[in-house]
């Protein structure tokens, strides 16, 4: 059962707007640092802005805006990466009472039209002329469209020249009206299987997932007497971004803000910025964990990576017994190994990252429990979160000193979760959101009885953690009956450092099949440590038998976590990966699962079918699950 003396209360009830809390700190400690800013693009400094000039930056911006008519009530959208402006143009809207509408700066012109349309949107905030471009195109579908702010053409600056008449006495007295049931965001969602819905999310709801995390594990995000600092670069377009914004304003951490998601870009932010805390989504975390062991065989310590990646995952697990209190913690062995470790591999994983993080979450998609023990046996614990854009945010945390990996931790205190006879996760509390906009009969089909159907699949024990197991519309049937929950074999798959993406497919067919895109930095470095000899014919064919075989133990992998009947039998290498661009991810990087289906409707049906007439043949020496599959490519 639930401990409650592991469970913060919840915090107090807002009284207001989302943006008082920015106009208290000010008032409190106007020196406070709150934002972080390069002095120009690709800087490795940080200029820090204080919570007094963070308020006067908002209400200059805030002044344009009623300057240019836009009033309690109105839409305005925000169409731009993750960037010092979009903070500072989401708490001018929230000042003045309007409601701000998150465009993802990847959606299509069509994707943009329809929220544009739909939410009805009085205004747009873009960041470049390619975006102006994107909205100049769909104008005359627009009636209610006003004005267009171009972030890179000095919107800033405009708008605050637009408004120097107004006193601030005008501002402030639009701040003070604002209630907390008004709606502050109207966030649409991903449109994986669809047209996107717009979400109305309410500044209460906004803000009591921040303050309860706040209230309750605040203390954990910088060691005592720091101040905590958080590099923003997921997207603000996504509730989870935003929760992250709004954490942050709300806490008093300093924020830093990363727009470009590279490799390179997002590396380089880490490690001069040093953030305390990390907010991720599995994809970053996996691709980092890839990076650190592609960058240790480069340099021939490869073998030495892998015995301390084994090394942390053990001492992880051992750690995790003792505070669940199932057993003793890491013997002597294990404390020696992981000490020396230490010393020559972990510290040196943490300085990549900043050297300053211990904790982190991720959120998005299940992070795999593998993962999460890696990354706290190198000292950086990582709890995998769970909300949706439904929920306003987050839904559960793990208990302070009772962490569950593998789970996403229990409820927040005012939350309630219960499952249902066919495993669906139902959710109630006062976080979630007032209805899909324009769509009562989407919101009566979600809402039943005051609980929100999540469409998640999910179990929780006997202490009352919750663990994800996948989508509802996701499972597959296969013509035997047996159905499949394609998120864990997908995840499993994505560990190998060659596989980028995974789909797993099989609906009315026989066995379980999977669509497979490789990692190309990886691809190219494995490539390049193989050293075939021979003529340039031999050599390709060689080479495209091992990664034949290097794929298929990818698929060896997967396969031994399930039963027989769930494993993958058949599988195919894809040229070319899933992307927002070819329309097979959403703008949330989320997989398209029919579109990608339709896509490859072809290589599906050749793959199931070469399976059906393949000749028996010799297979590798690998765990008994992957006995049968077999291993198709189109290249």
């Amino acid at each position: 059962m639930h401990d409650p003396a592991l469970a913060p209360r919840a915090a107090a009830p807002l009284t207001g707007g989302l943006a008082d809390s920015l106009f208290e700190t000010a008032a409190r400690t106007p020196a406070l640092p709150m934002l972080a800013r390069r002095p120009a693009p690709g800087s490795s400094a940080w200029q820090e802005v204080t919570a007094v000039e963070f308020r006067d930056e908002v209400v200059d911006v805030a002044k344009g805006l009623i300057a240019s008519g836009i009033s309690p009530g109105h839409r305005v959208a925000i169409l731009a990466r993750t960037r010092y402006e979009w903070t500072v143009f989401s708490y001018a809207l929230w000042t003045v009472g309007a409601e701000v509408v998150p465009i993802y700066p990847t959606s299509s012109r069509d994707q943009v039209e329809w929220i544009l349309r739909d939410a009805g949107c009085v205004a747009v905030v873009v960041e470049d002329e390619q975006s102006v471009m994107t909205v100049g195109s769909v104008c005359a579908q627009l009636p209610s469209l006003r004005h267009v702010w171009q972030l890179d053409a000095g919107a800033v600056d405009t708008l605050r020249a637009r408004g120097e008449f107004l006193p601030y006495e005008t501002v402030d007295s639009m701040r003070r009206i604002v209630l907390p049931d008004s709606t502050a965001v109207v966030a649409y969602t991903s449109g994986s299987s669809g047209r996107a819905m717009g979400c109305a999310l309410s500044h209460r709801g906004l803000a009591g997932p921040c303050d309860t995390l706040l209230e309750g594990w605040g203390h954990t995000v910088a060691p005592p007497g720091e101040q905590g600092a958080v590099l923003a670069f997921l997207p603000f377009s996504h509730v989870y971004g935003l929760m992250i914004q709004n954490l942050c304003v709300r806490g008093g951490l300093l924020m830093a803000h990363e727009p470009a998601t590279t490799e390179e870009a997002l590396g380089a932010a880490l490690r001069s910025f040093r953030p305390t805390y990390l907010y991720a989504v599995p994809s970053v975390l996996e691709k980092l964990y890839k990076n650190f062991l592609r960058t240790a065989q480069e340099a021939g310590r490869g073998a030495l990576f892998e015995r301390a990646a084994d090394t942390a995952r053990d001492f992880a697990a051992a750690l995790e017994r003792r505070r669940l209190g199932r057993g003793p913690g890491p013997g002597l062995d294990l404390r020696l190994q992981h000490s020396l470790y230490e010393r020559t591999v972990y510290r040196r994983l943490r300085t990549a990252l900043g050297g300053r993080v211990r904790r982190a979450t991720s959120g998005g998609s299940p992070l795999s429990r593998e993962l999460a023990l890696f990354y706290e046996g190198i000292g950086v614990y990582v709890h995998d979160g769970y909300g949706l854009t439904e929920t306003s945010g987050g839904l559960t945390m793990q208990p302070y000193g009772r962490e569950k990996s593998g789970t996403v931790g229990q409820p927040l205190p005012g939350m309630e979760i219960r499952v249902a006879d066919d495993g669906e996760i139902l959710v109630r509390g006062p976080s979630l959101f007032q209805g899909y906009l324009g769509d009562e009969a989407a919101t009566r089909a979600v809402l039943r009885g005051g609980w929100l159907a999540t469409g998640d699949l999910g179990h929780l024990d006997d202490e009352n953690y919750l663990a994800i197991t996948g989508r509802k519309k996701d499972i597959i049937i296969t013509s035997g009956g047996k159905s499949v929950a394609p998120a864990a074999l997908e995840q499993r798959l994505r560990m190998h450092p060659l596989v980028h993406q995974a789909v797993v497919v099989g609906d009315n067919r026989p066995c379980v099949g999977a669509l497979i895109t490789l990692d190309p930095q990886f691809l190219s470095h494995w490539r390049a440590g193989l050293a075939l000899q021979g003529d340039t014919p031999a050599r390709e064919a060689r080479e495209e038998n091992a990664l034949r075989e290097e794929v298929a133990r990818a698929v060896a992998a997967a396969n031994s976590t399930v039963s027989r009947s769930e494993s993958i039998r058949v599988f195919r290498v894809l040229p070319e990966p899933f992307d927002v661009s070819n329309g097979l991810l959403t703008p949330s990087m989320k997989l398209r699962r029919d579109e990608i289906v339709r896509t490859y409707a072809f290589e599906i049906e050749a793959m199931y079918e070469a399976r059906s007439h393949r000749r028996p043949r010799t297979v590798p020496e690998e765990p008994a699950a992957w006995e049968d599959a077999d291993n198709v490519f189109f290249r």
